[in-house]
């Protein structure tokens, strides 16, 4: 088989190099919808230039629409992919329902590629979306070699894997934090980076730390493992980066491609050291394998084989147990700041004044020499700021050099060598030099979309899901404070350590009917492979107790249900249903026998403006009208403490505190065991003043979400009491409820 090497053009510099490269496809955003929108991006006359001129070359060109969008932006989503239609890139890569409803519903001819944003890590998850268009998976970064061996053996789906550049600390698609922070949401391409800050330890000690700073991803030496798992696509990250680093790693991981599909263990071999060499120069980060050997701790094993004879559903002490040197790994490091490229050190002495150019001081280690056209980065000594510089002067003095540097530049800084000018290689262009002609996308309205549930005769009996409070908790034990309110149903997480508990016939205060058990939004091949079949394995037992109701939050969840009748499922907030086509799909798509979806939990990014207008910009919908039947469908969290990191690993060997604070003064809260590591806010947030006009609004369903913290009995009574007067919450903010995503523009 074939591999593909796919590059980043964040820019057309960046793309003349991957394809001088030799680069076989590359991803490219437009203006809107991609997750880059930083980055250069393309013209519409560069994009049609790229096309025509890529095309005659027989490479291929993937279009990033990777972000999600909100129901005011319907009609100019509808104009872009109508657009795409008719240009004809060889697929789109997209992360909302929406667009795929869209494109399976209006311009068919267009190939869907799924994002990694999607969250896809499980071969249930693959063919979900197989059944429903989309001819390729990008896997989450989280995966392990075995789990991609087990995945590919179990779908026909095409499979797209990371191979080199920056990862996240949070599995793909689930962060929140740069949205809490101030509306800049990952999923809607305005990522802050906020893994990669200065905090501050509130425990003991104030020791600041760069706690959940990453290295660098690379995989160049296991692309034969890859080629080998049946792995058709090597993805580079990197449309922020520059030119002279996309060709650089394409280069690299090109000779180890060739000499691997040559099949020569020698070649292979020299190629990869011939590899190696070029990437050591590619100024970034440190390097890791990250997962590729499996979660730290393990020995490399899986989760069944780290059960070893023990059974499924009871884990082992040992391998898997805290600590260890193993646990570390070497894909964390505290110690390092966001920097990317060769450390110059801190800023020695400074000249001029602030408002101009400035020069600055920096002593380099042995061997490096900077000159005029070199570029470097600067991090403010506090990380509140970032910025990039092209030196227009080097000037070698006693002990280092002065050189030419933003202004505001000060004592302390950090500074970074990101390029030099030797690395500037001069490649063919690909698109056109004259930016002229691009006709872009044109001014058609969307239609509206039919969004239709099955009419179930049971529900005239009993709506398993009726109006009123319901109330999310982590642990089994919470149950028993959170019965005092008698809620309509509570809703519990289904983590490997609460399904043992409710298999274990455990007296609880309320009855398997009255429970609603969350499924987590990471589903990894480990416990969802067809052939382990863990999670499936305990939901088919739990449902013969009599649990009946669940929340999915992954497309590969309601394969689990397929053959279970009696259940109930709900559309839990990370399947992200920011518009009304994203609910056709999830109704139309997500299926358990001949039943869908009986609910949707609204995304804790959403805001009510948006909420309101999906709900009414369906067919069939009355102007005038306060509620309609999507009213009745929605669940809506009122308090919360958002997850905002999720992460695979337990790094708590690492990471050793328990809250932290940033350099805005916001507190948070971390938490790390055998399920993997999260952060949380200390602020919570909190819409329950509001119940009352959602409730004139038409909504019904509201949920409390206790999840994110352990619950006290006081604290509970002192929660239900406001929500019975309908007060304000003091510490509480609003998330994006009442201001929408940040918006440059406003």
């Amino acid at each position: 088989m074939t591999i593909e090497i796919l590059a980043p053009a964040g820019s057309p510099e960046a793309l003349d190099a991957a394809i001088g490269e030799g680069a076989d496809a590359v991803y490219l955003g437009l203006k809107d919808f991609n997750a880059r929108l930083r980055s250069t991006n393309f013209t519409y006359a560069q994009f049609e230039s790229t096309l025509r001129s890529l095309g005659r070359m027989g490479k291929k060109v993937y279009v990033t629409v990777n972000t999600v969008y909100e129901q005011r932006e319907a009609d100019r989503m509808y104009q872009l992919l109508k657009y795409l239609a008719d240009q004809g890139p060889d697929a789109l890569i997209v992360q909302d329902f929406g667009v795929a409803a869209m494109c399976r519903s209006e311009f068919p001819s267009l190939k869907l590629h799924a994002s990694t944003q999607m969250n896809i890590a499980s071969a249930r998850g693959a063919n979900a979306l197989s059944r429903h268009g989309f001819s390729r998976v990008v896997l989450a970064r989280e995966l392990s070699l075995e789990e991609l061996r087990s995945i590919k053996t179990e779908t026909n789906l095409e499979l797209e894997v990371f191979v080199h550049g920056a990862l996240c600390i949070s599995i793909s698609g689930l962060c929140l934090f740069s949205s809490f922070l101030g509306g800049k949401s990952a999923n809607r391409g305005m990522c802050t980076q906020a893994c990669r800050r200065l905090y501050h330890c509130n425990d003991g000690e104030n020791s600041a730390s760069y706690f959940f700073s990453p290295n660098d991803l690379q995989l160049l030496e296991r692309v034969p493992d890859l080629a080998a798992a049946g792995i058709k696509a090597l993805k580079i990250e990197g449309r922020m980066k520059s030119a002279s680093y996309v060709g650089a790693v394409v280069s690299a991981y090109r000779l180890v491609a060739d000499a691997v599909m040559h099949g020569d263990e020698g070649r292979i071999r020299h190629s990869i050291e011939q590899g190696a060499e070029i990437l050591r120069n590619d100024f970034a980060r440190p390097k890791t394998q990250y997962l590729f050997d499996g979660l730290p701790g393990r020995g490399g094993k899986t989760l069944a084989e780290a059960r070893g004879r023990r059974g499924r559903g009871e884990e082992e002490e040992g391998e898997e147990g805290r600590g260890g040197e193993e646990k570390r790994g070497d894909w964390l490091e505290p110690g390092q700041d966001g920097g990317t490229g060769i450390s110059l050190g801190t800023v020695l002495k400074v000249k001029g004044m602030p408002s101009a150019e400035r020069q600055i001081f920096v002593s380099p280690g042995r061997g490096i020499t900077l000159s005029a056209r070199d570029s470097v980065r600067i991090h403010s000594s506090d990380d509140t700021g970032r910025v990039s510089h092209k030196l227009t002067f080097a000037e070698k003095k006693a002990g280092g050099f002065w050189i030419s540097a933003p202004e505001n530049s000060s004592l302390g800084d950090h500074v970074y060598l990101i390029q030099t000018k030797e690395m500037r290689k001069r490649y063919a262009p690909v698109a056109a030099a004259k930016n002229t002609g691009g006709r872009g996308p044109g001014r058609e309205r969307a239609p509206l979309v039919q969004i239709t549930f099955p009419r179930r005769e049971d529900f005239k009996k009993h709506d398993p899901f009726p109006e009123g409070l319901y109330v999310a908790v982590s642990r089994p034990e919470d149950l028993f404070i959170v019965q005092s309110s008698r809620p309509q149903k509570v809703m519990l997480t289904l983590s490997r350590k609460n399904a043992r508990y409710l298999l274990s016939d455990k007296i609880l205060p309320f009855k398997p009917s009255e429970i609603i058990l969350t499924l987590d939004p990471w589903f990894p091949q480990e416990i969802a492979g067809y052939e382990n079949e863990v999670m499936a394995e305990e939901i088919k037992q739990l449902y013969e107790k009599g649990y009946y109701l669940y929340m999915a939050n992954n497309p590969g969840h309601f394969s689990m249900f397929r053959d279970l009748e009696k259940t109930r499922l709900i559309a839990g907030p990370w399947l992200y249903t920011f518009n009304s086509w994203a609910l056709s799909f999830v109704t139309s798509s997500f299926t358990v026998g001949k039943y869908g979806v009986d609910g949707f939990v609204t995304p804790l990014e959403n805001n009510r403006q948006n909420l309101e207008r999906t709900c009414s910009e369906v067919s069939g919908y009355k102007a005038g009208k306060k509620r309609n039947f999507l009213h009745s469908k929605f669940f809506i969290t009122v308090f919360a403490w958002p997850l905002l990191f999720n992460i695979r690993a337990d790094i708590g060997s690492i990471v050793k505190i328990k809250s932290f604070t940033d350099n805005m003064g916001e507190s948070f809260s971390f938490s790390a065991d055998r399920e993997g590591s999260h952060v949380y806010p200390k602020k919570h947030f909190s819409i329950i003043d509001k119940i009352p006009f959602l409730k004139e609004a038409g909504f019904g369903r509201f949920i409390i979400d206790l999840s994110g913290s352990s619950i006290k009995k006081s604290e509970y009574k002192d929660l239900m009491r406001s929500i019975s007067e309908n007060s304000p919450l003091p510490n509480s903010g609003r998330f994006n409820w009442k201001d929408g995503f940040f918006n440059q523009v406003k």
